[in-house]
């Protein structure tokens, strides 16, 4: 090993423990066709590397269980936390050809370029979040490469490698995609490396990783964090003055009933035809997302549906992307998740209570309009249910809960703070509707006065959409 490639090391060693130290998550990405010198270059990376906070995230064909997910769930469950480093053996992108190439998915993704989109939101988001995206592609000299292919499938130890990816995706094709990638004008931010001359290629390598966690460091120290919510004086609104009219006992258990036993066809439904379903709800304290999310489930297939109550996030939740956390309880094709709060404490409590920055909350709008469509793309449903309440009738459910020995645990410090901040949450929750209903995931405001009838009126939402997306049922 020379000299320089030596300082070079030592160099990003301390720049990596220094970005640790500061909480900066990096991601290092290397493509390039088999034999390329990938797999030499990051191997050399990964040792200079402090094995505590780096990892090695290989990407290789979905399996059968993989597909049953998102396209980027793998890169959602693995992203780095805060401070942490890894580096991708071929990436998202190798994986958008692997889906293009081979016809993956070809029913939801009539056009693959959808996928694109995604990878260039899924970077936008993360950059946004200050995390530092390195991108290499490795080439190679054509005679060299063959000759490394040669030597590696003579070599019975590594005849595995020279086999496990160049069937997937053939190298003519690849480079082809990954041209088309490397000249896109909005990608300006790979690094070519020839790895024909291997000492060249590795100072090449360190010397773009220090350059980039210099400009990462420098970028935190001279950040600021303004924490304004932006909120109007005297605000006003009529989005919640809707109201539903108060369905009798008798009438209410009779349509329950039946509704719940439709909404369990629904669910075998939406399994046998591996159609994810994901339910939201927001509102008021005390609106009643819990019963109506307990009314949803109560005759389902306990195997097929999971809920998700949101509180405040872990240490470990809060040293992600803030999308992470939900990202990874995300249903599987056929399932159903349920969210009761969800990824709007970003631009609800969090603004209101100034956890998020000014900028955080701001572009979350548009964050949370792309994330919601990479599920939708591969033919999920999202259905989001804000439940607004009168404010007297909440007073009335709060002191109703004091006085019940039985429910004085939903009644906390925390929901008598938020009433009193009652305007700031109105205008926030009003933002949020107006910003983020769309096509795809749109928003259902329920008068959540009288429970019963709100309880109805989500079901028969719920039914209506599904019948609709599964049998071409038309409800208007």
């Amino acid at each position: 090993m020379s000299t320089k490639i030596k300082d070079l090391e030592l160099e990003a060693s301390r720049l990596t423990r220094e970005t640790h130290k500061l909480g900066i998550p990096v991601m290092i990405v290397f493509e390039g066709v088999p034999a390329a010198g990938k797999t030499r270059l990051s191997n050399e990376l990964l040792l200079t590397l402090d094995a505590k906070y780096s990892s090695f995230i290989a990407t290789a064909s979905p399996t059968p269980e993989n597909l049953r997910y998102q396209f980027l769930q793998k890169y959602w469950n693995t992203l780095p936390a805060k401070g942490g480093i890894n580096i991708y053996f071929r990436s998202w992108y190798a994986h958008y050809i692997d889906y293009k190439v081979n016809g993956i998915k070809h029913l939801q993704y009539k056009d693959y370029h959808v996928l694109r989109d995604q990878i260039d939101g899924f970077e936008k988001m993360l950059e946004n979040d200050h995390y530092e995206i390195i991108k290499f592609y490795i080439e190679i000299d054509e005679k060299k490469r063959q000759d490394h292919i040669r030597q590696t499938k003579e070599n019975p130890l590594t005849r595995w490698k020279a086999q496990e990816y160049e069937n997937v995706i053939p190298d003519d094709i690849y480079l082809e995609e990954m041209h088309k990638i490397l000249n896109d004008p909005n990608q300006k931010d790979w690094k070519v490396i020839d790895y024909t001359e291997r000492e060249q290629a590795t100072v090449r390598m360190y010397e773009h990783i220090i350059k980039r966690l210099n400009k990462a460091i420098k970028a935190h120290h001279e950040r600021t964090a303004n924490r304004d919510g932006l909120f109007s004086k005297n605000y006003q609104t009529d989005l919640f003055e809707n109201h539903l009219d108060k369905v009798k006992k008798d009438e209410y258990n009779n349509q329950i009933e039946k509704l719940q036993q439709r909404m369990l066809e629904i669910q075998f439904a939406l399994y046998e035809r591996k159609i994810p379903l994901i339910l939201v709800f927001e509102g008021m304290d005390a609106a009643g997302k819990g019963g109506n999310i307990k009314r949803i489930r109560e005759k389902l297939d306990p195997t097929g549906y999971e809920v998700n109550a949101i509180s405040a996030p872990t240490d470990v939740e809060l040293a992600h992307q803030y999308l992470w956390r939900f990202a990874r309880d995300m249903p599987r094709t056929g399932h159903i998740e349920m969210f009761d709060r969800s990824w709007y404490g970003r631009v609800l409590v969090e603004r209101v209570e100034g956890f998020a920055t000014t900028d955080e909350w701001q572009r979350a709008y548009g964050e949370i309009n792309d994330f919601e469509k990479m599920w939708t793309d591969e033919g999920a449903i999202i259905l989001k249910f804000f439940l607004s309440l009168d404010k007297d009738i909440q007073l009335e459910r709060f002191k109703a809960r004091e006085d019940n020995p039985d429910k004085q645990w939903k009644i906390t410090d925390e929901d008598w703070r938020n009433r009193d901040k009652w305007d700031l949450y109105l205008e926030a929750s009003a933002d949020m509707i107006q910003k983020t209903n769309t096509s795809h995931a749109p928003w259902y405001i329920v008068p959540a006065d009288h429970k019963k009838s709100a309880r109805i009126a989500v079901l028969k939402r719920i039914i209506k959409t599904c019948e609709t997306a599964l049998w071409g049922v038309n409800h208007d």
